[in-house]
């Protein structure tokens, strides 16, 4: 979270806003710009709030930017249960 720590947020966003924000990003998925996307969002929300959530869902590994701008949405929760399961992966603390 480099880009959260490096900036002072006044205002965190809530976590009903922030799911709410990462299920349009799911569902339109390289439609939509940075402006755009926000501007199409079901519930209004400050820019700054907005940048927030952006941060938090491109550092976490669920959002990129396409080479046009587009907002896509790439976690994909199945894949990575299927990784878990795999006897020969596994978590290792780095020491």
């Amino acid at each position: 979270m480099e880009l959260l720590k490096e900036k002072k947020i006044l205002h965190y966003p809530q976590l009903d806003t922030v799911l709410m924000a990462e299920e349009f990003i799911r569902e339109h998925s390289g439609e939509y710009r940075r402006k755009e996307l926000w501007q199409k969002l079901p519930k209004k929300m400050m820019y700054q709030t907005f940048q927030v959530i952006l941060a938090y869902l491109s550092e976490s590994g669920k959002i990129v930017l396409d080479k046009e701008g587009k907002i896509v949405w790439i976690w994909n929760p199945e894949l990575v249960k299927r990784y878990a399961s795999k006897k020969h992966l596994f978590w290792r603390a780095q020491t």
